[in-house]
This record gives structure tokens, sequence and C-alpha cells, in this order.
């Protein structure tokens, strides 16, 4: 080999400096160039994570997460050591030695690359990976590359390996829409950090190399074999010993997805308050994905009878419509495994609580079917018996045999819990539930139909957006507006055939009582409680409709949409439950109108209030005669006590009471006389309670109360069912509860019965009646307001 001559070497190293400025030079040149683009270290430290919107019950409980990743922000102290690790061990085992650039790894991953059949290993570092994922795209450009290298060294230089470290496992990417270990945890686990297991951690750390196809629910032996090369990684790095690997590596994969962890049912108000966030003003419109949280004013325990009140109450009105059949079939050849079942009854989806199910075996007065998720259960007879088969507008005989119901392969939907299973159906009608308080307005629970996540219409909150008639649960705005105008309890109207001819119209009106008998003479209160059309209809007419309509505008009804003609009395325009219940609050606070709300307060990402509800209370103590004030209304924070009402709020508060505190009580008092139930005459809570469907008797809002745990009282009347068009069913099928409550102490209070005259300084007349009946519930009577002095 022939040496360089030494005339030559000058030139050489020349040429070798000259190659060297100029990449200095260069480097420098793209440093100066990208250097713009490049993040500050005040940036990196402040750095903002997409995080989900998370909406809150009353006490605190999470009702829903919304946003575009799903994640949950963990700081380096609440990482265990065991998941620190296994990251470390399976993506950058020198990370707390190198400065960002691992020249030994790089080399070695090369070597490994190079044999046949190993795993391919990566040479970035985690401080790259974490670059990239925070500041920077996935394009694979020279530009890009320059950007990551300078940003490495960047980081390294303002954060500490801790930091770096925690930006990197609150990032990642673990597939269906997760990021971050945290959030991979309780999606693959449903557990927190805390819980997992060695094997576990390994598993997740190997995910985000190929989110999509790594996964364990993908592919879980693929998952185990991955998870055996974390655990030796982290074996040979010294954080665990051989028996702990080789005890980890034995355990089964075992995965599936967890939605995330909501403590309380409320999909709708959810949604609400989502879209009532971006209407705020000063609120940013990608408040949903920067870690805003909205806490509600649901009352978690009113919120889960509700659900369970309109779900049984749907289902029960389904049932006694008929079985409509089963939903699918399919093939089934005997002998399949429960995994063979669990994928037939994968490609079909819930409904709600509603769990697919399908049918293997029909016994004579039983079947067995596997529950998707649950695995295998019997159906008993008592579960099938109900189906009778429906024929058009015909229903069939109730069956004699399972056979009559079910075949071996059908599809249907159960009702499954603690092994046990029911057989039910998707109901096709629909029914909303609302409640709220008559103190301030806030809305405690909500159901706006029976699957909010149905792909069809589930969406659509019948609570707040369906406009439906009304019909008999107009009845107490008319019948109060009668007691406002002259009527008594005790005046006498005529129950009989009604004509209404006008020359307008094609053929004369005789509208009809449900039950189209006639009682003749009846009582205002027995005709409320009756919910009598014909004597509604008379006293309307009597009264005069500009009255009725002036006195029902007050509750909060349109005056636009109210009809004007006799058919009011029957509660024919279009309203919403949430305005329907609105009005009864009316009557369950003593003549106060209260603006519905269900937004108690907004949190931004670092904790601070940026909007907090002030609605108006409902004063729950009034002063002595000698010295009442004129409004038992005041403005006030959802905290404050209210026992003091500024002088300067008395006069812009007096419109809020909306009608005589007399003839609220007395409304109240007229039905829950009619109701004297053991389940129901108990202690209130102020609550009101409207409930719209295709359910009748108040089954539902019985079912709300009774599981409330409040020990309401109901105000029950009616309102029309949110059923389509091919239900045709009598008055009495089609209707459902809608109720008010209110303490029973509320009724306690005293009230004006002396001389039962018109000017006897009560608006409200002709009480003779109710002081037998007051005393009966122990009201004490005296002259509240110094009537007749």
């Amino acid at each position: 080999m022939k040496s360089v001559p030494r005339h030559a070497l000058p030139r050489i190293a020349a040429a070798f400096f000259a190659l060297v400025t100029l990449a200095v030079l260069g480097v420098s040149g793209a440093y100066v160039y990208l250097q713009p683009s490049l993040p500050t270290a005040e940036q990196m430290k402040e750095i903002s994570l997409q995080v989900p919107l998370r909406i809150y019950a009353r006490n605190g409980q999470v009702m829903a997460q919304i946003g575009e990743q799903r994640r949950i922000p963990v700081s380096y102290e609440q990482i265990p050591a065991v998941v620190r690790n296994a990251f470390i061990a399976a993506e950058d085992d020198r990370f707390f030695q190198h400065s960002g650039f691992d020249l030994t790894g790089i080399v070695r991953s090369a070597l490994v690359n190079l044999i046949p059949g190993t795993n391919l290993q990566g040479a970035s570092t985690i401080t790259m990976q974490t670059a990239r994922n925070l500041f920077l795209t996935q394009d694979r450009t020279w530009r890009r590359k320059l950007q990551e290298v300078f940003l490495t060294y960047r980081m390294e230089k303002e954060l500490s390996k801790q930091e770096i470290l925690t930006y990197y496992l609150n990032v990642i990417n673990f597939g269906k829409r997760a990021y971050g270990v945290a959030a991979a945890a309780e999606l693959y686990y449903g557990k927190t950090l805390d819980q997992l297991t060695l094997a576990e951690a390994a598993t997740l750390a190997r995910i985000p190399q190929a989110p999509s196809r790594h996964n364990p629910i993908v592919d879980p032996e693929g998952s185990r074999v991955r998870r055996g090369y974390v655990l030796r990684r982290m074996r040979e790095s010294g954080f665990i010993d051989e028996a702990a690997a080789r005890a980890a590596a034995n355990e089964k994969v075992e995965a599936r997805l967890h939605t995330a962890g909501y403590e309380v049912e409320a999909p709708y108000v959810a949604e609400m308050a989502r879209i009532a966030l971006l209407k705020i003003k000063d609120i940013p419109p990608d408040a949903q994905n920067r870690g805003y949280r909205i806490y509600t004013t649901i009352d978690t325990r009113l919120q889960a009878a509700a659900n369970r009140a309109v779900r049984l109450g749907l289902l029960a009105y389904d049932r006694r419509h008929g079985w409509r059949g089963a939903k699918s079939r399919v093939t089934l050849k005997g002998g399949e495994s429960d995994e063979q079942l669990e994928a037939l009854a994968d490609d079909f989806s819930a409904a709600g609580i509603l769990v697919p199910a399908i049918v293997t075996r029909v016994a004579e007065r039983g079947a067995d079917v596997y529950v998707r998720g649950s695995g295998r259960v019997t159906l008993d007879w008592s579960s099938l018996a109900w189906a009778r088969r429906k024929n058009g507008e015909r229903m069939g005989p109730y069956p004699k045999r399972a056979a009559e119901v079910v075949t071996a392969g059908d599809v249907v939907y159960v009702l499954a819990a603690n092994g046990k299973a029911e057989l039910v159906q998707v109901p096709e009608a629909a029914a909303a539930l609302v409640a709220l308080s008559p103190v301030d307005g806030g809305i405690a629970a909500l159901v706006g139909g029976f699957d909010y996540f149905d792909r069809t219409a589930g969406k659509f909150n019948r609570a707040t957006q369906a406009k439906r008639q009304p019909g008999s649960g107009f009845k107490p705005f008319l019948y109060s507006a009668a007691l406002e105008n002259g009527f008594t309890p005790s005046s006498m109207i005529l129950d009989a055939p009604f004509v209404f001819d006008d020359p307008r119209l094609e053929e004369a009106w005789r509208p009809e009582n449900s039950s189209r008998e006639f009682n003749g003479p009846m009582r205002l209160r027995e005709a409320l409680v009756a919910s009598r059309n014909l004597v509604s209809i008379r006293i309307l007419k009597t009264m005069g409709l500009r009255a009725a309509i002036d006195h029902a505008t007050r509750f909060g009804f349109d005056k636009n949409v109210l009809p004007n003609n006799l058919t009011l009395a029957l509660g024919s325009m279009d309203a919403t439950p949430l305005q329907v219940v609105s009005g009864y609050a009316v009557f369950a606070n003593g003549g106060h109108r209260v603006e519905p709300y269900f937004i108690d307060r907004i949190e931004d990402p670092q904790g601070n209030v940026v909007y907090r509800a002030a609605p108006r209370l409902v004063a729950r103590e009034c002063d002595p005669p000698e010295t009442s004030t004129a409004t038992d209304t005041a403005v006030a924070e959802p905290s404050a006590t209210n026992k003091e009402i500024d002088a300067t709020d008395t006069i812009a508060l007096q419109h809020r009471q909306i009608v005589d505190e007399q003839l609220a009580v007395e409304m109240v008092h007229l039905v829950l006389q009619t109701h004297r139930t053991d389940s129901l005459e108990l202690a209130l809570e102020l609550l009101a309670i409207a409930v719209v469907g295709a359910e009748a008797h108040a089954l539902r809002a019985f079912h709300f109360v009774k599981d409330s745990g409040h020990g309401q009282t109901a105000f029950f009347h009616h309102a029309d069912v949110l059923a389509d068009e091919n239900f045709r069913i009598d008055e009495h099928q089609r209707l459902a509860a809608i109720g008010a409550a209110v303490h029973d102490d509320e009724l306690a209070m005293d009230i004006d019965l002396r001389g039962g005259k018109p000017d006897s300084g009560s608006r409200v007349h002709g009480f003779e009646h109710v002081v037998d009946e007051a005393r009966q519930r122990g009201i004490v009577l005296g002259d509240r307001h110094g009537a007749g002095t």
C-alpha cells in the first residue's frame, strides 16, 4: 500500500478543514433558518396538552368527557416506577445517561436490525420522540429531521429528564383515541396507573410502535411476544429480576376495551352542557379540547331514578303492545363454542341497557340464550309469557309454549344482570323526563329518550326539543286561572255533552271525556282531579279566552302558540316537557317563577372559575306579617343563604311572583288531597317533575318518586305521548304523568279561609270546603294576610 505523499498532506488537511467549516456553517445556517419555527424555552415549559372537556354532576361525580383525544394528564410522581421502567427499557434504556442522542443505541439498533428474525429496533430516543409528538409533524423530510435534532438539543438543555419523560408518557398514542399512558391503562384494562401489574405495563410499553396493529385487542398473541421482549429488556437493564420476568411472561394476555369511567349516566345533559359552553362569551372555541370542567346541577340519585323510571315505563308500555318478533336470525349448526357465539353476537349493537342475545335452544317453557359479553343464560317462562304476537292492530293470544315466541338462531334483546336475563324488545315509542328544583330552577334530573347513542334519533332531546301537545297536563294552569278569576274549588260545573257549532268548521265540534261518560254537576276540585274535559271547556268558556291566555303566559308559555279557541282547555298547543315543568314549579314554590338552568359553574384548566350561575332563589323563610317585604325572591349566588334581601332588588324582582301564594298552595292542595297513598304521602324534597311519553297511570313518575329516595308527593296530571302516529290507542293509554311536588311543611303555612266572599281580602275566595280537609292534614288556619280587617 502506497503512503500518501508528504507534499499532499497540507492539501488534504485544508480540504478536511474546508469540509468541516462548510458543515458547521451549514448546520449553523440551518439552525438560524429553522430557529423561528422552534418553540422557545418558555413555550416548552408551558406546553398545553389536548385534554377533553369533563362534565360533572352536582356532587363532583364524572358525567362525561368530550374531546378529540382521550387523555388523563398525570405528573411524574403519579406514574409508578414499574410503568416508567417498562417504557424506558422498551424505547431508550440509556435515557438517563445520554444527552438526547444515543450513539451507542444507534449502533446497537443498526447491528440488531441486520440479524434476520429479530424484532426491529428504532434509533430514536425518548427525547426525540417527545419533540416529534409535541411540536412537529410526522412528515419524512430533511427539514423536519433537522427540526427534530435542534429541538431535541434544546429540550435536553431546558428541561429535566423527569419533565421530558412525563411529557412523553402523557402524549404518546395508544390507539382508539387514547393518548397518554393513564388513558391507555383505563382503555385496555379499566385501571388506574397504580393498579397496573408488571405484565400489563410491559404490554402497554410496546403499543406505541403501531397502535392500530400492536394493541392486545387486535393481536393478543403478538402482544404476548412483544411483552416478552419488554420484560427481557427490563431484566437486562436491572429493573426486575429473572423470577419477576418469568412470572409476568407466563400471565395470560387479558385486555378488553373499557369506556371512560363515568359515574353518572346523563348523556343528554352532557351534550346540553357542551353546546352551552361554546355559546358563553370569552370561552375559546376549542374549549372542549383544552381541559375545561363543567359542574352541573344534576343530582346523581335523582338522575339514576329518572333513567330507571323512563326505561321501566317504556319497556312496560312496549310489552303491553305485543311481541314483534326477533330482531334478526343467525344460522346455528349446533355445538357452537362460546367464542363462536360471541363473534356472532358481536355483529349486533346494544340498545341502551338492552343487550343482544342468540337463542341456542328452546324448551317447552323456557329457552337458552347466549348474551353478548355475559355468556349463556336461561330465559324462564316468566320472561316469555308476556310475548303475545301483534298482528297489525290486533293482539294475539298469550303463548303457551316457548316455541311460539322464539326459535333457535333468533337474535333477541334481553335485560341481563346477575346471571339472569329477561326477554325485552327495543321500544318503538319514546319518552322523556325532567325534574327541577322550584327553589332556584336548577335541573336535578333529565332524560331525553330511551337511548342517547341510538344512531337514528338518539341525540334528539325530547325533554327540551320535542314540542308536543301537553293535553290534560295544561289543566292545572287553566284551573289556577279559574281560581284567580272568580271560581272556587267548590264551584259547581256541569259535566255534560257540549257541542260547538262554528260556520267556519265543516262539522260541529263535539268534545268528549276520555271515559265517554258524564257525571252531571261536579265541583271544580273534583273535575280537576278527574281531568274532565267537558268541565274544563265550560270553565274556559265562562272565564274567557283572554283571561286564560294572559294567565298562562305568566307561567312561561308563548302567547303566539296558545290557541285562541276552546281547544286550549284540552292543552292543544305545543310545549316541551321543560316548559311544562317550569310552569309547575310555580305551584310548587308558592307562586314564584324561576328560570331553568343546568350549569352551576365552569372552570378553566387551571381551576379558575370562568362562569358561575346566579339563579334567582325563592325565599324559604318568610318574614312575619308586620315586616313582610314585597317579594319572596332575591338574586343570589348558588351558595347564598338568601336570608337577606337588598332593598334595591325588591322592586326589580317583584314581577317574579306571578300568582298569589294562596292560589299556588291551593292548587297543590287540591290534587294532593285525592292522591293519599302511603307510598307517596311522605315528607318532601322541593321538586317539580315533568314526564311525557307512552306510559299510562303515572307509572314512570311513580318509579321516579319511589327510587329518588326523597319520598316526594307527586302532583299528577297528564300529557300526550311522543309515540309515532301508528299508535292508535285511546286517551287513557296515551296519557303519561306530569308532576310537581312540594314539602309537606309548605302546606302547613297559614291560609286565609275567612268569609268565603269575593271581598274578603283574598283574591281566591269560596274556600269553605277546604276547612275540614285542611284540618285532616293538620293545617293551621289563620288570617296571615289580614283578610277581612
